[in-house]
C-alpha cells in the first residue's frame, strides 16, 4: 500500500512539473540555444487573441485514477465493497485527472498574420510573450528547426 502511494506521489510530481513547461516566445528551449536560425523580415497584418487547448498526455488520468482507486478502496471496511468502491473511484479520478490536466495546460496565445518582404503571407500562433505586437509592426520571423517565433524587428 505504501509503495502504491509513493508511485502515485512520483507520478503526480511528474504531471505537475510537466504542466510547467512553457511555449512562450520569451523562453528558448535548451536544445535551440547556440543553433543557427533562419530569419525572415515581415510586417504584421493582424493580431488575434486565441486559446491553445490543453494537452491530454494521459498522465493526469493515470494519477487521478490511482489516487481515486486508493481513496475508494480505503473508504470501506468490507473487502469486496472496498474493491468496488476502488474501481468506481478510480474511474471518476481518471476523468477528473484528465480534465485537470487539460485545463491546467491551456494557454493564452496570439495568431499573427504576417506579410513577408517577397509578398508571401504566413499565419503563426505563439504564446503571449512580454512583447506586444500590433498591425503594422515590422517583425522578424525566427525559424529554428520546426519551431517558429515572431519578434519585433530591431530598429
Amino acid at each position: 500500500m505504501r509503495k502504491l502511494i509513493r508511485v502515485a506521489m512520483v507520478v503526480s510530481m511528474v504531471a505537475v512539473l510537466g504542466a510547467c513547461a512553457s511555449s512562450s516566445p520569451d523562453v528558448i528551449q535548451r536544445g535551440d540555444a547556440q543553433r543557427m536560425a533562419k530569419i525572415e523580415d515581415g510586417v504584421v497584418l493582424s493580431v488575434r487573441t486565441v486559446t491553445v487547448d490543453g494537452s491530454q498526455s494521459g498522465i493526469g488520468a493515470a494519477v487521478g485514477g490511482v489516487v481515486g482507486a486508493i481513496g475508494g478502496y480505503g473508504g470501506s471496511g468490507v473487502q469486496r465493497e472496498g474493491q468496488v468502491l476502488g474501481v468506481l473511484a478510480g474511474v471518476a479520478g481518471a476523468a477528473a485527472g484528465n480534465a485537470i490536466e487539460r485545463f491546467s495546460t491551456r494557454e493564452e496565445a496570439v495568431e499573427l498574420l504576417v506579410q513577408l518582404k517577397g509578398g508571401e503571407r504566413r499565419a503563426i500562433v505563439q504564446a503571449k510573450g512580454g512583447e506586444k505586437l500590433d498591425a503594422g509592426d515590422a517583425v522578424i520571423i525566427v525559424t529554428t528547426g520546426n519551431k517558429v517565433r515572431v519578434t519585433k524587428a530591431p530598429k
